[in-house]
């Protein structure tokens, strides 16, 4: 998408330990239009999939899973990573390491949330590792749903996430995918 990759080159900064920056537009503050394009490419992209909910994890993945959400007509359905009180028991969980702060966390669902009827898209804003996206993926196996593929803002294609996805037979549709940092520079899949 190369609205989004503009934009990356343009806000994006580069940190040590292959770490993306990207907090002008996409995880910290957002820009609602690039977020509702970004929301239109996902629906474009998995149209022929016959999606019932949308899965993400806080906080980061919700803006782009909710425009999604808008322009496929879906509920959109986010992992919490701290457990609220009104939250009972019935609940799926799955254990979530997180690459950028070297925590764990437990992410959680209310169970009456997702039915074994259910057909998810998980959408989330990076995949590197792939952690997030394997414990969403526990979610779903635990609520016995159907999984229609796997969205993702950036991918760091260099880390073993998409690799792993793909492996598992999971669709896999990211919209900027980045080859490197090298020179602390962005480049992208398929540049010279």
């Amino acid at each position: 998408m190369k609205l989004l990759e503009d934009r990356i080159r343009q806000d994006g900064v580069v940190l040590p330990g292959n770490v993306l920056k990207v907090n002008q537009f996409l995880n910290h503050q957002i820009d609602p239009q690039l977020m509702y394009e970004i929301g239109q490419e996902f629906a474009r992209l998995f149209k022929e999939r016959p999606v019932t909910k949308i899965l993400t994890v806080e906080a980061s993945g919700i803006a782009p899973a909710i425009m999604a959400g808008l322009v496929m007509n879906v509920p959109v359905l986010f992992a919490r990573k701290k457990k609220p009180a009104t939250l009972d028991d019935r609940t799926y969980t799955a254990e979530v390491y997180s690459y950028t702060k070297k925590v764990t966390n437990t992410i959680s669902v209310d169970s009456k949330f997702l039915s074994k009827n259910d057909h998810v898209l998980i959408i989330d804003d990076f995949l590197a590792n792939g952690q997030a996206v394997k414990g969403m993926l526990e979610i779903c196996k635990q609520a016995d749903v159907k999984v229609e593929g796997v969205g993702i803002v950036v991918e760091k294609s260099f880390q073993e996430g998409a690799g792993w996805i793909k492996g598992q037979g999971i669709r896999l549709e990211s919209l900027a995918r980045i080859s490197s940092f090298e020179n602390d520079t962005v480049h992208f899949v398929g540049e010279e």
